[in-house]
């Protein structure tokens, strides 16, 4: 049925039964919320964030891998 032929039928109702066309509408609203689209942001590239490279010239850090290691050891 075409939305123009629904808004026909509805206004030829008697206005209670209009009303109550208007409160299961309200009714079907709250039982299947809109989602609205999750708008997607610009990606990034990671290499391009601030952070990478931020601890390159320390020098215990050279191997990540073993300065994770002995981090119990040194805490």
């Amino acid at each position: 049925m075409e939305t123009a032929n629904i808004a026909r039928e509805i206004t030829s109702l008697p206005p209670e039964a209009q009303q109550q066309v208007l409160d299961f509408v309200a009714f079907l609203k709250t039982r299947y919320p809109t989602i609205a689209p999750v708008k997607r942001s610009k990606r990034i590239k990671l290499t391009d964030e601030p952070f990478i490279g931020m601890w390159q010239d320390r020098d215990d850090m050279q191997d990540s891998g073993l300065w994770v290691r002995n981090l119990p050891k040194n805490e």
